[in-house]
């Protein structure tokens, strides 16, 4: 690792030239989460450019997220910056996605990576240190200067279980701020005016003991990330779709005034009812529009349709991801069309 960002920093410093974005930096994000676009386009899920598709539509940036050592080589680094050099030779705005995690990190898996089980807290920092550094100065060797870094991927439970693991009552929250500040300063030493993220689920739950347990222990970051799925009321102790939103509005508007910062919507879904999701998708695109320091919104994986499953849902007998917002043709949806004609107000 560290010889590959030895040779990271050498080229960047032959080099200062970065893709240009269509928008300005700040501006309305209307985005999309495509990590599994380059896997689709490998099983030969799409007979046209998706990303460039999207953009000519309104989406003017990119959501993507980077595994440390996955199995099947998707959402790799690798993988990443490819993904990340085509956005931008596009115009696109990015934002990476940094699990420090082999598979999906979430509120109910954090799993620390293979190569890094045996390590106490300090090599633990300094992995997550030399790892962030390494997605990042990767990026800068392929000309793409991300506008935001995630440190984790929804992490109201802490990350790199069990030695980041934090609740309301306790938990390691030293450990766990730790790892978020060294994120932090990882990605301000490879872009300094980058904007990091705090990643957590549930846009309409109120977690003030989460923000304050973070700023108490030295947690760092520039702007909340919030994950919103209206449609899930099993998941959200039955709430209806109205109350998810209306919630949802009103914890942003709190996030906001409390802690000073921006908001973004880092992922959004709704079921693939294409009437009932676009109302849905309508009325929250209305509601976050209007809010002055609501930076943007992204939708997760949208180019997903007619039943494809990545390499790895297979092996694990998982079924399709079934919240895109793409046409059983293979066309982005109303609901897309709402999210990309959406105007700051």
């Amino acid at each position: 690792m560290r010889k590959t960002l030895l040779f990271a920093l050498t080229a960047c410093l032959l080099t200062a030239c970065y893709y240009r974005t269509d928008t300005p930096r700040g501006s309305w994000a209307k985005g999309c989460d495509l990590s599994w676009l380059s896997e689709m386009e490998h099983d030969s899920v799409f007979a046209y450019d998706c990303m460039a598709a999207l953009h000519e539509r309104g989406m003017n940036a990119v959501r993507l997220r980077v595994w440390v050592n996955h199995a099947t080589g998707w959402s790799n680094k690798d993988d990443m910056v490819a993904l990340a050099k085509r956005a931008a030779q596009q115009g696109l705005r990015v934002m990476v996605d940094i699990h420090y995690s082999d598979f999906f990190a979430d509120p109910s898996h954090q799993a620390i990576p293979a190569a890094w089980k045996d390590y106490d807290y300090p090599t633990m920092l300094e992995a997550v240190r030399q790892h962030t550094l390494d997605v990042l100065y990767a990026l800068k060797e392929a000309g793409v200067k991300p506008e935001w870094v995630q440190i984790g991927n929804e992490t109201p439970n802490g990350m790199l279980w069990p030695m980041g693991r934090v609740d309301k009552e306790a938990g390691h929250w030293t450990e766990y701020a730790g790892f978020t500040a060294m994120g932090y300063q990882a990605a301000k030493e490879a872009f300094p005016d980058i904007v990091v993220i705090v990643h957590v689920d549930n846009a309409y739950e109120q977690r003030d003991w989460f923000w304050q347990s973070m700023a108490a222990h030295g947690g760092k970051w520039d702007m909340i990330g919030l994950s919103h799925y209206p449609m899930m009321s099993a998941w959200n102790g039955g709430k209806s779709w109205q109350e998810m939103n209306t919630l949802a509005e009103a914890n942003i508007r709190q996030l906001i005034r409390q802690w000073h910062c921006p908001v973004m919507i880092a992922e959004v879904g709704t079921f693939a009812n294409d009437t009932l999701s676009a109302v849905v998708m309508a009325d929250f695109v209305e509601r976050i529009t209007s809010i002055d320091s609501c930076a943007g919104i992204f939708y997760w994986e949208p180019q997903v349709f007619g039943g494809w499953r990545p390499a790895e849902y297979i092996l694990l007998g998982w079924g399709s991801y079934d919240m895109g917002a793409f046409t059983p043709d293979g066309q982005p949806s109303q609901v897309m069309d709402i999210l990309l004609n959406s105007q700051k107000k």
